[in-house]
């Protein structure tokens, strides 16, 4: 039977991930067996620059920190080696750094996701990773809205430009 000294670090380590689960807003799970160092730190470092939390934890303390959350299902991905990448404020920025570097790494493999309280598959995951930036979708979005007043500008200047037109033709005709 274990001491309750490392009983009470194992609870601690629960609730603080559980914790960091509640308050983000989206996550990956992946399975990190064969990374080495170098690596390991190049995509810590990268995924702290965006603001994500990147551990890894044992299977069992991970399953008993889902237990509790809306998210619960996730908890069939936390079989091997496991890590996981949470981000409280940005949707896209932990499946897109995790994405990107599967794909340069073959022994790095993405185990499933979540967003908001919804468990996704590793598909999923990728299909979030192609997303374009908040700024392009932003600036997509605005272009859509402009789109027809910008066309009724036009429309009304051809107008305009047709009645000038006409207007100088009759008054050089008259002229004339």
């Amino acid at each position: 039977m274990p001491s309750t000294k490392i009983l009470e670090q194992k609870k601690a380590i629960v609730n603080d991930i559980s914790e960091k689960l509640k308050n983000s807003c989206a996550g990956v799970v992946v399975s990190y067996q064969g990374i080495n160092v170098v690596d390991d730190t190049k995509l810590r470092k990268d995924l702290r620059d965006c603001g994500v939390k990147y551990m890894v934890a044992k299977n069992t303390l991970l399953r008993r920190a889902v237990a509790d959350t809306n998210i619960a299902d996730l908890s069939s991905s936390f079989e091997g080696s496991t890590a996981i990448a949470i981000s409280e404020n940005d949707y896209v920025a932990a499946s897109k750094i995790l994405c990107d570097f599967a794909k340069d790494h073959e022994f790095f493999k993405i185990k499933s996701g979540f967003i908001d309280d919804k468990v996704i598959s590793s598909k999923e995951v990728s299909n979030l990773a192609k997303l374009p930036s908040r700024e392009v979708l932003v600036a997509q979005a605005l272009g859509g809205l402009n789109a027809p007043i910008t066309g009724f500008a036009t429309v009304l200047n051809g107008t305009l430009k047709g009645l000038v037109v006409a207007l100088n033709a009759i008054a050089e005709k008259q002229s004339a």
